[in-house]
């Protein structure tokens, strides 16, 4: 029997679970692809369903290849799938699972093609994130002289918010930890870092933006930093959630948003933006190609290494998005 290299976690738990192994070789069924995987997209809620601790999505049943978004070349189809896709270059959402592997099965309505030109690290990164990131900027409608604080603003989202509420001639000022990930920031066009590890921060937010509190916030670390964002978003400003990486989403009542009259935009949103992924990723590939954004690619593991590619967002040192390198794209990306 033919196999292939994965990565597969057999309990739920911290990185170590994750190991190196192999597994059939897949079939596409009807109406499905083969991916001959490239690149794997790595996210903080897989790390989050890797622990078992994730309320949004149920627990894959034990053993599973975790990754949930792949970048490579159809290798093959399943019967009813046009064959034209043999040998394209695409994205495709593989689910919640399937993804940290040499191959793996995808629907055919899943895929999307990456544009010549375009390397799949750079296309998945913005197809993921940037689609997000397009979203959350587009429900938040942030335009000309709003006051914008992005926390996390060296992650993977945080780092396109970053650059999309610049280019929509936006203030920002961008949160993040440690001087490594501030001066990323910083270079990513933001009027002002700020580090939230340290006590006060939000007094130099507020300093920022001429003591009135940023216009729209966009919340991806929630708990008691998200708590303190909220404490200091202007009157009549909106308030976005879109993650919890301090493992809590940001408690606000919404009679109390309601009384400052913030606009609350709860990490509900996200369930909505499915049907518009494609459309706001390539928005966001034309915008790369145009040099108003590019997608901030801080580390890459190979397939083997996925456990540090973990590890590596769980413990705060990941700047931007975090890749695992399967196997070298043929062409250049041409």
């Amino acid at each position: 029997m033919v196999s292939v290299r994965v990565v597969q976690a057999s309990r739920f738990g911290g990185p170590e679970v994750l190991v190196p192994g192999e597994a059939p070789d897949p079939v596409a069924g009807p109406g499905q692809v083969v991916v001959d995987v490239a690149v794997a997209g790595v996210t903080f809620v897989e790390t989050q369903i890797r622990r078992g601790v994730d309320e949004w999505h149920a627990r894959p049943p034990l053993p599973y290849v975790p990754g949930g978004l792949v970048a490579g070349q159809v290798g093959s189809v399943g019967a009813g799938v046009d064959p034209s896709w043999l040998g394209r270059r695409v994205i495709a959402d593989t689910g919640d699972t399937g993804g940290f592997a040499e191959r793996a099965v995808a629907d055919a309505e899943e895929l999307f093609p990456v544009p010549d030109g375009l390397d799949l690290p750079d296309a998945i990164a913005l197809h993921s994130d940037g689609s997000t990131a397009q979203g959350l900027i587009e429900t938040a409608a942030v335009g000309p002289g709003d006051r914008v604080l992005v926390e996390a603003a060296a992650g993977g989202v945080g780092s396109l918010l970053t650059q999309l509420a610049r280019a929509a001639g936006a203030r920002v000022i961008g949160a993040a930890r440690g001087a490594r990930k501030l001066d990323l920031v910083r270079e990513l066009g933001a009027d002002a870092a700020v580090d939230y590890s340290e006590p006060g921060w939000t007094e130099r937010v507020l300093e920022a933006t001429g003591g009135a509190g940023p216009d729209v916030v966009f919340d991806g670390v929630g708990g008691r930093i998200g708590r303190a964002a909220f404490e200091v978003t202007a009157r009549g400003g909106r308030f976005s959630v879109h993650g919890a990486s301090s493992g809590e989403v940001t408690p606000v009542d919404a009679a109390e948003a309601r009384s400052r009259e913030v606009e609350l935009i709860g990490i509900e949103q996200l369930f909505g933006f499915g049907p518009h992924v494609a459309r706001w990723a390539e928005r966001m590939m034309s915008q790369a190609a145009a040099g108003l954004v590019r997608p901030v690619i801080g580390q890459t593991f190979p397939l083997e290494r996925a456990a540090d590619a973990h590890a590596a967002i769980e413990n705060r040192t990941a700047l931007g998005k975090t890749l695992l390198l399967v196997r070298q794209e043929s062409g250049g990306g041409r």
